[in-house]
């Protein structure tokens, strides 16, 4: 069990004065009544009635105990079943959606998009965020913190190169841990393949780049998805095709939206300057390999279409829970507890007298 406030947990040094108290009043209370037959009073009284008028005060202290557990907001980590439905976002971050054929230019028509489908997504819903440009990075696992994804979406910056094949498997293994995904052994074997010559010993004594699972019918994974937001064309890493076929395996779909047009546009740095064109032949590739849809600058009603088809699943959800209602409510009962039975008690003795 860990706590929150840990300092508050000194309080319960009071709880020996408490009981000092108690018994210095109740040797008082036994000085100052005087009875002339004292063996009587015992034998009225009885020795389970002398022993249960303890019963509401060790019920009082035991709740004053419980009182500052709680005060110290104590919390303990479960295994919990949870629902849930998952999709990944892949934003392109290259240079190429720097250009202004989409206004004002495709990255921040992209970033407005998947804003949109963060605000707007049901509470069942966690979202991943991965940004590829030279290579692809997980910067927001998922969650459904809408605060933590719109501020990820907003740290989006462009970047050198195009790795849609990275970006692929980089949403897979966020949105299956349990595949086994290793992204350091599929670039190894997409850069070995691409240098021939390279040693490729130090490739051989690697684990697999995943586990071996079935294939599975494409599309058939319904409770979670890829939203691939690019302008399709690729530039480095590895072939996005073939990723999209490894995704099909595992029956994820890739629903991929497209920005920029066919006719293309300039983008100018410092002293560079190169021509992009959207590359909408890869994007309805990857969809359609996947049994996805392909969508041009999707709108957020289109992106709405891709979470409404799933369905959610049960998971078994290792959480850090704050317990500090369970420990109040006790504390609470308690006092309840000792208060009936001391009003229950002390009746008989009023009527008595």
């Amino acid at each position: 069990m860990r706590f929150h406030t840990p300092e508050l947990l000194w309080l319960l040094a009071l709880a020996p004065l408490l009981v000092g108290a108690y018994v210095v009043l109740l040797r008082r209370k036994h000085r100052a009544v005087r009875f002339a037959n004292l063996d009587l009073v015992r034998e009225a009284i009885g020795s389970a009635t002398q022993a249960r008028r303890h019963i509401p005060a060790a019920l009082f202290l035991l709740a004053m105990i419980v009182t500052v557990v709680a005060l110290a907001r104590p919390g303990t980590r479960l295994t919990l079943p949870s629902t849930q439905k998952t999709v990944i976002l892949a934003v392109d971050v290259s240079l190429s959606m720097g250009a202004a054929d989409v206004l004002p230019n495709r990255l921040t028509a992209a970033q407005a998009a998947a804003r949109s489908f963060v605000e707007e997504r049901p509470s069942d819903l966690r979202v991943g965020l991965v940004a590829f440009g030279g290579n692809a990075v997980l910067v927001q696992p998922p969650t459904a913190s809408r605060d933590d994804l719109l501020a990820a979406i907003d740290r989006f910056q462009l970047q050198r190169g195009t790795a849609t094949g990275s970006a692929l498997y980089t949403s897979l293994a966020a949105l299956m841990p349990e595949a086994g995904i290793d992204l350091e052994a599929l670039e190894f074997k997409w850069d070995s393949l691409r240098n021939p010559g390279r040693d490729l010993s130090k490739l051989a004594l690697r684990k697999p780049a995943m586990k071996d699972a079935p294939t599975v019918p494409a599309g058939s994974y319904d409770s979670g998805a890829i939203i691939l937001m690019s302008d399709g064309r690729k530039t480095i890493g590895p072939d996005p095709i073939e990723a999209a076929r490894v995704v099909a395996d595992r029956g994820v779909r890739v629903f991929t939206v497209g920005f920029g047009t066919k006719e293309g546009a300039t983008v100018s740095g410092d002293g560079w300057s190169i021509y992009v064109r959207l590359d909408e032949e890869t994007l309805q590739a990857i969809a359609g390999i996947t049994r996805a849809e392909y969508f041009h600058a999707g709108t957020a009603e289109d992106l709405k279409k891709i979470y409404r088809d799933l369905n959610t699943k049960f998971v078994m959800e290792t959480k850090d829970v704050e317990i500090t209602a369970l420990f109040a409510a006790i504390a609470a009962l308690l006092l309840l507890v000792a208060a009936a039975l001391s009003l229950a008690w002390a009746s008989p003795l009023i009527r008595a007298r």
